[in-house]
């Protein structure tokens, strides 16, 4: 099709948008995004990948306006959306655009609250833009998936930092050109590989995504100007990047159907396509209890994409074993488990763990969805049960309740910051719109903040 003129309509669009024009459902969605996404990056704080980045970014930080989330550091807006994004990411446990397998929320909210600690913005302007943010990604991102996808991109990285920069340059009061001027700045600096993925780079992503984004946002308005068509031009982010060049999925109806409502949250902390071994697993370990010591072997029928993403047959690094479709099987069968903790070091390498993990075989089959799975075991004795999951929990279709949402946040939470702290950040962030002061948040989540406060 012919190229309309998509980065003009959707930087008028993105610099028009206001918090009344969106509706109540999404603006509520928005809030279970926030809530979400600030669990998963408390979550994530102390892994060994965030203490490498914040040693490596430390001594260049500019002014240290902006807190890391459930650390005691502070760093400058950029460095901040940089670690936080890199937080939110690690444990692969945070949102998921299901149409795309964009993870929407950490190039965007980790670059805004950065930014709310530097220059005042309130919880509704931080989930108006936010909300803005995860449009532009998500519809970006069914413009080009899935082939620019199979070509190897990491589409959290390449369409996250189109979303910081349209949240951040609607924070901060852009003007049509400027934010034109920003997406296409941001079409410059898209990428991510998944090639990464199963090591450390694969968090950077939407961290770098958060940080090239807010940069893509500050330059454009101070003047730094850019091309004008940087999504559709012939030498453009989609026509580079991708086979695929879809403008409608942009434009139609921008503002009346919000990809941001599609949203949804993870109830295991790996790769989305083994959520359904994992469901499927949890619930034959519940019927079968201690016979799963007489499990003889086990059978996954699998749509291609789930082997393609999840096939490593021996992880050898917790990171690894959420790209492993064997070690999530056997992990559930076993310890029923599918959170954080199943997928450390320490998991992938326990004896018993890896016993079972060898018994796991994995079959493809393109007529089975993506979001599906078939569970033969076979015992012992001969005797087989079936178990077939049409759609996990966590899915659109089996969403989490906010009870949900608030057991994932306080499991993850309570291990970094204790049960006062994750208490306090909870109820702070189920609040966001009604704060005049949406930096209280990350102040909130900051280690010693409670301390602080009483002194």
């Amino acid at each position: 099709m012919t190229a309309p003129h998509v980065t003009s309509a959707l930087a008028e669009w993105i610099v028009g948008a206001k918090h009344d024009d969106i509706p109540q459902d999404v603006r509520q969605e928005g809030v279970r995004t926030f809530v979400n996404w600030l669990g998963c990056a408390v979550g994530g704080a102390r892994h060994e990948t965030v203490d490498a980045a914040i040693k490596a970014v430390d001594p260049f930080s500019g002014s240290r306006t902006s807190s890391i989330l459930g650390r005691e550091e502070r760093l400058d807006v950029l460095h901040a959306a940089l670690v936080n994004g890199i937080a939110s990411h690690v444990l692969d446990y945070d949102d998921t655009h299901l149409k795309t397998i964009i993870h929407p929320a950490g190039p965007v909210a980790s670059a805004l609250l950065a930014l709310a600690e530097a220059r005042s913005m309130s919880g509704r302007d931080l989930i108006t833009s936010m909300l803005v943010g995860v449009e532009v990604e998500c519809r970006i991102g069914n413009c080009v998936y899935p082939q620019h996808y199979d070509r190897g991109w990491h589409i959290t990285g390449t369409t996250g930092v189109f979303g910081a920069a349209a949240a951040v340059g609607h924070a901060i009061g852009l003007n049509k050109t400027q934010m034109q001027w920003a997406l296409s700045l941001a079409a410059t600096q898209s990428s991510g590989l998944r090639e990464m993925f199963g090591t450390m780079t694969k968090s950077f992503h939407p961290g770098r995504a958060a940080q090239n984004g807010a940069m893509s946002a500050f330059l454009a308005e101070a003047g730094f100007d850019s091309s004008l068509q940087g999504i559709e031009a012939p030498r453009g982010f989609a026509n580079v990047l991708s086979d695929k060049q879809d403008y409608g999925e942009i434009l139609d109806e921008l503002g009346t159907r919000w990809e941001a409502a599609l949203n949804s949250y993870k109830p295991f902390a790996c790769g989305i396509v083994i959520h359904p071994t994992i469901d499927g697993c949890q619930q034959i370990r519940n019927e079968i209890g201690d016979k799963v010591g007489d499990i003889q072997s086990v059978k996954l029928t699998t749509h291609p994409l789930v082997l393609e993403l999840t096939g490593k047959t021996s992880p050898k690094t917790g990171l690894e074993g959420k790209f492993s479709v064997y070690h999530a099987a056997a992990s559930a069968l076993i310890e029923g488990d599918g959170s954080p903790t199943a997928f450390t070091d320490e998991m992938v390498k326990r004896a018993d763990i890896i016993a079972l993990r060898d018994k796991v075989k994995a079959a493809s089959d393109p007529s089975i969805h993506e979001a599906s799975v078939i569970i033969d075991v076979t015992f012992q004795d001969g005797s087989i049960l079936q178990k077939r999951i049409e759609r996990a929990i966590g899915s659109r279709d089996v969403p989490l309740t906010n009870e949900q949402l608030n057991a994932k946040f306080t499991h993850q939470s309570d291990l970094v910051v204790g049960e006062a702290q994750t208490q306090t950040i909870l109820d702070t962030a189920w609040r966001i719109e009604t704060l005049n002061d949406a930096g209280d948040v990350a102040r909130q989540a900051a280690v010693g903040s409670i301390r602080s406060a009483a002194e």
